[in-house]
């Protein structure tokens, strides 16, 4: 994929970087592969926010994607590639030789016509899917389970990808890309390759109107409030709040580990790297 940068004609096209999806499909989702999607505009069953800076927005369909892959030994064919809303990475449209059609996370560099495979000891190719044990170490995956039928889970956002380190008897040593190092049980399941769409990460929005159809509302920073409303408020001036960053209900903002899934902490070897 290509960058698309605009002339500043106007204000919004100043500076505004977009990806090129000139070769991505310009039609509607497959109808039986998607579930229409409700807005909660960040509410929960009794009306009371409980997600912030949500609300309105375009309206989006839920298109269902096969995070497990478990129709083994059949080959699929890539019929297209598509845009979806609702994650950063692009899909693909599968049909398997039955005529059964699938949604998948499409991976980098895999084109219309491709052919796809999962089970044991098949080729490692991009879009393949077997378990851990089949894949050689230093190989890319992604969509990785954390447990055998339990669907992908890791490495599933555009660009991204894990690496296989090495092995320690019945687990795979898998390093993420935020750094973290963990062991993954070898029968779980991964795709070979990187998820497409590695340019999201350089997109510039260009204009506040981008994110209000996105979905996300406007935020007020803490230190314009008064201190009924939030720890940074008050002061004469302007003030930088006078403390450590915290939240509106005096949870630290940096830093802070809220981590309390102790049952798995014996998979994880080293965490991921610190911020700078």
């Amino acid at each position: 994929m290509t960058l698309k940068i605009f002339k500043s004609y106007t204000k919004s096209t100043r500076g505004t970087v977009l990806v090129d999806r000139k070769n991505i499909w310009k039609g509607k989702p497959h109808k039986s592969l998607t579930v229409g999607r409700h807005s909660t505009g960040g509410r929960n069953n009794l009306g009371r926010i409980t997600s912030r800076h949500k609300g309105a927005g375009h309206k989006q369909k839920y298109r269902e994607i096969d995070f497990y892959r478990k129709k083994d030994d059949m080959i699929a064919k890539i019929e297209r590639i598509e845009y979806d809303p609702n994650r950063s990475a692009y899909v693909a449209l599968i049909k398997y030789k039955d005529g059964v059609m699938n949604y998948i996370i499409a991976p980098n560099k895999i084109k219309i016509g491709d052919e796809v495979i999962s089970g044991r000891n098949k080729k490692i190719e991009a879009g393949n899917c077997m378990p851990l044990s089949d894949i050689p170490a230093g190989t890319s995956i992604h969509n990785i389970e954390l447990s055998p039928n339990g669907g992908g889970k890791l490495a599933r956002s555009a660009g991204s990808s894990a690496q296989i380190s090495g092995v320690d008897e019945n687990y795979c040593i898998i390093k993420l890309g935020s750094g973290e190092i963990r062991k993954v049980i070898n029968t779980a399941r991964a795709t070979i390759g990187s998820v497409s769409n590695n340019d999201h990460q350089n997109i510039k929005i260009g204009k506040a109107g981008r994110n209000r159809w996105k979905g996300i509302r406007p935020q007020s920073r803490g230190v314009v409030m008064n201190p009924v409303d939030h720890p940074h408020g008050g002061g004469e001036g302007k003030t930088s709040g006078g403390r450590d960053p915290v939240s509106p209900w005096g949870q630290s903002a940096k830093g802070l580990k809220t981590r309390k899934n102790k049952r798995t902490n014996k998979f994880i070897i080293s965490r991921k790297a610190k911020r700078i």
